[in-house]
């Protein structure tokens, strides 16, 4: 019982993590919530939540990974950006990681802007393009806040059903 319980304690630990990682960068916020959902499971055994539904979580989770580099490239193509833009801003994305949150925030407009300008040779148009990505950088983090909740509704679904 008291294993159980240790079990629970750290599951909602994790879930804690991967809520704030979910808007701190140095925190990988969906991976930190699969991983308490999982002990969760764990506690009970797999009685309830079995191998299947944490297969179907742990796709869940996978599919995180690609919202953030997806979101911002997406956004500057809906402001009218060119393919080699929405590649800046991508690749913008993945530089930022290394700068931590204003380098998530700064990456995808610098990179979208800098491969627009070499497009355009607009600075207008450059910054339209990162202002698009921008705003689909803060749109992939709403995805993946609205993806953590899904998580753990499939997995209280599953639980009580």
């Amino acid at each position: 019982m008291e294993t159980q319980i240790l079990l629970w304690l750290l599951a909602a630990i994790l879930i804690a993590l991967g809520f704030a990682g979910l808007i701190l960068p140095a925190v990988p916020g969906i991976p930190l919530v699969y991983a308490g959902l999982m002990l969760l499971a764990w506690a009970d055994d797999f009685a309830y939540v079995g191998w299947v539904t944490l297969l179907l979580l742990g796709m869940l989770a996978l599919l995180s990974y690609g919202i953030d580099f997806l979101a911002s490239a997406l956004g500057a193509r809906r402001f009218g950006a060119s393919p080699r833009s929405v590649v800046g801003a991508a690749l913008g994305a993945v530089v930022g990681l290394f700068f931590g949150l204003p380098g998530l925030l700064l990456g995808p407009f610098v990179g979208a802007v800098m491969a627009e300008f070499t497009v355009h040779g607009s600075a207008r148009a450059a910054a339209h393009a990162g202002v698009g990505a921008t705003l689909g950088l803060l749109f992939g983090a709403l995805l993946k806040v609205a993806l953590a909740f899904s998580m753990i509704g499939v997995f209280v679904l599953v639980r009580l059903l």
